[in-house]
């Protein structure tokens, strides 16, 4: 506003666009910037002694789900989340935190999968070009338990959830791989085997191994040129 003064003064009749407008001709910044030194009350950094991150947070996650090993899906039976919120203010809000950061962490580790030209081109830029969560990806039953604890040295001892949850969402992934280890052993694989995040049906259904799998034949890289390259 101190730089708009000069612009506002001379046409004090003008609309906020107008002022905007001249500024913008007369390049003059209207952006401010600010930097962040961290949380310096509760740190002694030459002791290494301290709290450096009040609103740190900790929780547990088990997922459960089923798998097709002939076309590669799977559905998410069942979540149980335990998160550290300390004192929550407003524990439905939390929930809803937790909640929604872990379906974009699913998302993230199962089905969101970006491909990329040999170019390097991104192919995948938005939902209609891969898949996002959607209602029925969401667990069929869900739980999030708010933990309590005492944070004396936050804002009315709380934490700040955010989207902390969403790393929560490997769970699913990890859910994934025993469910197809499980299945492996039943045909006598070994239970070591590799599988790729995003877990795309493709990529749970070649992990599967079969007489149907093994009919896939292996192109030699070096003899031809893929439409699109995969960025793990």
């Amino acid at each position: 506003m101190a730089r708009l003064k000069p612009v506002i003064k001379k046409n004090p009749e003008g609309k906020w666009e107008d002022w905007i407008e001249t500024a913008y001709k007369e390049s003059i910044s209207l952006s401010s910037t600010g930097y962040f030194r961290d949380y310096q009350t509760y740190m002694d950094w030459e002791k290494g002694e301290g709290e450096p991150w009040p609103y740190f947070v900790y929780g547990a996650v088990c997922s459960e789900v089923e798998v097709d090993c002939l076309t590669g899906a799977h559905k998410l039976l069942r979540t149980d989340i335990f998160m550290d919120s300390a004192c929550s203010i407003n524990p439905a809000l939390d929930i809803g935190q937790v909640e929604g950061a872990f379906i974009q962490g699913m998302g993230l580790y199962t089905i969101e999968e970006l491909k990329y030209s040999p170019e390097g081109v991104l192919y995948s830029r938005g939902p209609e070009d891969y898949k996002i969560p959607t209602v029925t990806e969401i667990p069929q039953e869900f739980y999030v338990t708010l933990v309590w604890s005492r944070n004396p040295i936050a804002i009315y001892s709380s934490k700040g959830l955010g989207e902390a949850g969403m790393f929560m969402g490997n769970s699913v992934l990890f859910a994934i791989y025993d469910a197809v280890a499980a299945a492996r052993r039943e045909r006598g694989l070994a239970n070591t085997f590799l599988l790729n995040s995003p877990a795309t049906p493709e990529e749970i259904r070649m992990a599967c191994v079969d007489q149907f799998t093994d009919m896939i034949p292996r192109d030699d890289p070096s003899t031809f040129t893929p439409w699109s390259i995969r960025v793990s």
